[in-house]
This record gives structure tokens, sequence and C-alpha cells, in this order.
């Protein structure tokens, strides 16, 4: 039961992650002042990509989507695995040792280049996936 806690609890960071990032990176609007002009730049240079033209700021967009989705759908992973954890835990690991040091580059990177918020909920969900992994065991027909 505690892996399938921790999974859940990483679950609803995540849902709440995905939520602020739409909110603040995808939908928000940039501060006035030099934010603004920036973003105003990345708008108005049009250039040709692959056959359709493009801005900066298009990539922006997208790409800050992408994370949205990603997200959402690490959500919903992590709350469907959190109900396989009831039945064989210990055979999530390996899955969720990759979701663990994914949720660990996501943190370096933001650390990085964005602000402590998204490093702190990123570390709290690792730490939250690192917990189930280590709350799993094996059922007791295969411990010998």
């Amino acid at each position: 039961m505690k892996t399938t806690l921790f999974l859940r609890i990483a679950s609803v960071l995540t849902f709440i992650q995905a939520m602020l990032h739409t909110i603040g990176g995808v939908f928000g609007k940039p501060s006035p002042g030099v934010a603004a002009t920036v973003y105003a730049a990345m708008r108005a240079g049009r250039f040709p990509v692959f056959g359709v033209m493009r801005s900066y700021a298009d990539f922006d967009f997208g790409l800050g989507l992408g994370i949205t989705i990603f997200l959402t759908i690490t959500t919903i992973l992590l709350w469907q695995l959190g109900s396989l954890a009831r039945t064989d835990a210990a055979r999530l690991r390996p899955l969720l040792a990759v979701l663990m040091l994914g949720f660990f580059a996501f943190a370096i990177d933001s650390l990085l280049y964005f602000f402590a918020l998204p490093v702190i909920t990123e570390l709290l969900i690792a730490a939250c996936i690192a917990a189930a992994i280590l709350a799993a065991k094996p059922e007791e027909r295969y411990q010998k």
C-alpha cells in the first residue's frame, strides 16, 4: 500500500506541476518591460522551417505545450502504476527508476534554465517515486 500511496502523491504533484506550467508558462503573458519587448521580437521574426513559416514564439509556445502534454500523460501513468503496485510493486521498480531519473534530470534543467518552484516540485516528485521504489516489496509467492 505504501508504494501505491507514494505513486498517488507523485501523480498529484505532477498534475499540479502541469496545471501551473500551463497557466503561467504556456498561457501566461510576459511582464511589461524587457520581457514584453523580447516576446514581441520573438513573434515578429518569422522564417521558413521545413516548408512552413514559424517564429521563435511559435517554438516557445509549442515546446511549452509539449511539456504540459508530457506532464499530463505522466500524471495518468503514475496513477495507473499506483494501481498496478497493489498486486506486484516489485516488478515496477525498473519503470519507476526511469521516471525518477527523468524527474531528477527535469529538476536539473529547471535549475539551470528556469527558477526554484519547478525545481522543488520536480525533486518532490522524484523523491516520492524513490520512496515508492524502496517500499516496493515482492509478492509473497515470489519470495523464497
